[in-house]
């Protein structure tokens, strides 16, 4: 690999020179997107994982094609057939290559925004090298504008590094929940490596290991690489910030700190030893103090093995084999629409950035004989969002099934993270039943004071208020951010922000 290559990696990962995730910035948004070298803009620009800004308008598909896996983890049980949890590991249909090729090309041909193809499982892509090389070997005869990545949990990744390399496959996510053996011991149960089932301690090493070689190995190649990593109370809370100290200072471009999925239902160790999850704010923090030293990942929905279609939805249900083998696809026009459309959102997001950045007029130059201080700005707001994709409030709030949750202050609007709620309507928009459900879609927008809708009911919108969340339907098919910051500053204006946040809620 070239060297500016691996200078711009470091820089995105740093965010020292053009802002980053200190400034405020989350995953590769439109601030980082100025800053990066032509090469990477091209490997995340239209990566709906790797690209906050992409999350919006692009989509991916998981192709569920690697059953087996070398290691056991205390927070994952692996289950088939189960179309109800939204989760990783999770699958309805176990495909052969060729049958993942088939429905890759399916969901392409319906879905334009379909950019990346990914195999993440159920199991570990690198423990079915052979199913996971073959798939992505047809696919990119058949589509070759659709991008390829794969996410592991890293113990075979050195051996695998250059059939990676020689398929272009530019994105790889490694699981990496620590770099201490001792607290590995905790989360890892047995890994099988060289023939063998190792435990305990010694089977951390290895692991650890293997995931720091196989990192460093893929930036050496030009290879983005997006780290995940479990936060675990108790567990690996405090040590999450050493690993994306060291993850960050070996190249890697992106760290997504997720909550642990506990609940006992799903029939993990964690979860039937009574293991908690993380709190919202918990979570939050963490990801606050790790952001200095690496860029942060916050959009992420810790997606299926089988997923299908934009972040935050599954289409996979529209798509099963037997859907697939029924449809008549013209793949030279499916192929025009998706390039089309890259062309048309490449353009669009070209045209907000130069906007952003356009000089401003320069204001009159008012003399005075003693300067007033600059008055305080308010707090900031955090305020729930519902959106079906391209960046904009078009979504009723009932038929939510989560929110994106943006934090809006004196420096703009970012991206903290999202909340899934259940459906709360399944209806037209009259939405005036399911009260039990609301009651648990409100508990979930804790913290939040605004939620910003398209369209809300008469019955939603005063039990909202009534906990002190503001519905706010006034901003339909407007940018979010743009809604975020018009909201925020009339509550500045009307004095709503000149009382801490927890003042406000003791009231």
């Amino acid at each position: 690999m070239d060297l500016p290559v691996i200078t711009d990696l470091t820089k995105a990962a740093s965010g020292a020179s053009f802002g980053g995730c200190s400034a405020g910035s989350c995953g590769s948004s439109a601030q980082q997107m100025n800053g990066l070298s032509d090469d990477v803009r091209r490997k995340v620009q239209d990566h709906p994982c790797y690209s906050e800004e992409a999350h919006h308008y692009f989509a991916r598909m998981h192709a569920a094609v690697a059953p087996a896996c070398n290691i056991q983890c205390n927070y994952c049980n692996r289950k088939y057939d189960c179309s109800n949890e939204s989760r990783p590991g999770v699958v309805s249909e176990l495909l052969t290559p060729e049958q993942a090729v088939k429905k890759t090309l399916a969901v392409a041909a319906a879905i334009p925004q379909m950019s990346v193809l990914g195999i993440a499982g159920p199991g570990d892509p690198l423990a079915n090298p052979e199913r996971t090389f073959e798939t992505f070997r047809k696919l990119a005869e058949k589509a070759p504008d659709i991008k390829l990545c794969v996410s592991t949990n890293g113990l075979m990744l050195p051996a695998h590094v250059e059939e990676l390399s020689r398929h272009n496959i530019e994105h790889v996510t490694i699981t990496i929940n620590c770099v201490d053996p001792d607290v590995g011991a905790k989360i890892y149960p047995w890994i099988f490596w060289k023939n063998k089932r190792i435990r305990g301690r010694a089977a951390a090493e290895i692991l650890i290991e293997q995931q720091q070689k196989g990192l460093e190995m893929l930036v050496a190649r030009g290879i983005l690489v997006k780290v995940n990593s479990v936060l675990i109370p108790g567990v690996n809370d405090e040590h999450l910030k050493e690993v994306s100290r060291i993850v960050k200072a070996k190249g890697a471009f992106l760290h997504n700190v997720m909550p642990l999925i506990a609940e006992a239902e799903h029939g993990t160790f964690y979860g039937l030893m009574g293991q908690r999850s993380p709190s919202g704010d918990e979570l939050k923090q963490l990801q606050d103090a790790c952001e200095g030293d690496m860029n942060m990942m916050r959009h992420c929905r810790q997606c299926r093995a089988d997923a299908v279609g934009l972040l935050g939805e599954d289409r996979g249900a529209e798509f099963t084999l037997e859907k697939v083998e029924a449809m008549q696809i013209d793949h030279e026009a499916a192929l025009a629409r998706r390039l089309a459309l890259r062309e048309k959102v490449a353009a669009e997001l070209e045209a907000k950035r130069a906007l952003a950045h356009a000089p401003k007029a320069p204001a009159m130059q008012v003399i005075t004989l003693h300067r007033p201080a600059k008055p305080a700005l308010g707090r900031p707001v955090l305020m729930a969002v519902a959106t079906k994709g391209s960046g904009v409030i078009n979504q009723h709030f009932g038929h939510a099934r989560e929110f994106l949750i943006y934090e809006a202050s004196e420096a703009g609007a970012r991206l903290l993270g999202h909340r899934k709620t259940d459906l709360y309507c399944s209806g037209d928009d009259t939405c005036g039943d399911g009260e039990s459900v609301l009651a648990r879609t409100i508990r979930a927008l804790e913290g939040c004071e605004v939620v910003l809708c398209a369209k809300i009911g008469i019955e939603p919108w005063g039990q909202l208020e009534a906990a002190g969340i503001k519905p706010n339907g006034e901003h339909a098919m407007e940018e979010i951010e743009d809604a975020a910051m018009a909201v925020w500053r009339e509550m500045l204006a009307s004095g709503k922000l000149a009382t801490p946040a927890t003042a406000r809620k003791r009231a």
